[in-house]
């Protein structure tokens, strides 16, 4: 399923003028910084929208009434985690990143959040050395240009 919403947000993408394919056969620092910015600033609007779903304010009369952070508009919730899911996308594919990567990422990173948990991990001791690990993994036949480039940076 995740490689079908990769395939067609490469789709879309492409309608908008960032080409995901070109970019992961000719990596460009510049172009992947460019439209990873595009995405990150609409995917902070898109947070910005999902919590005005919530009583997040703290001055308003609901949040007054002891209903602060309450969930008001599920259905524009849902609408609004589906636009940040378009926004994700397209970062991890400003990156180089398809959705076989992704997975692979995940559990990765998924394991370092266990360890974590399992060794009391805490804000004091925060140390980044176990993400150093985490890695796009090589495919045979297929060119891994971008995740050279960002090891250097």
């Amino acid at each position: 399923m995740l490689e079908e919403l990769f395939r067609r947000q490469a789709e879309l993408n492409r309608r908008i003028g960032f080409d995901a394919e070109r970019l992961r056969r000719r990596f460009d620092p510049q172009t992947a910084g460019e439209w990873l910015n595009n995405y990150i600033i609409a995917a902070s609007n898109e947070l910005e929208e999902l919590r005005n779903c919530t009583f997040w304010k703290h001055w308003c009369a609901e949040a007054k009434h002891g209903h602060r952070f309450r969930l008001h508009d599920l259905q524009n919730a849902r609408v609004e985690v589906i636009d940040l899911l378009f926004f994700w996308i397209s970062m991890a594919q400003c990156l180089g990143l398809d959705a076989q990567d992704v997975h692979d990422l995940y559990l990765q990173k998924l394991n370092v959040n266990h360890r974590r948990q399992d060794t009391n991990y805490s804000m004091r001791g925060k140390s980044e050395a176990d993400n150093k690990r985490i890695r796009v993994r090589s495919k045979r036949g297929r060119s891994r240009r971008g995740a050279r480039v960002s090891r250097r940076a």
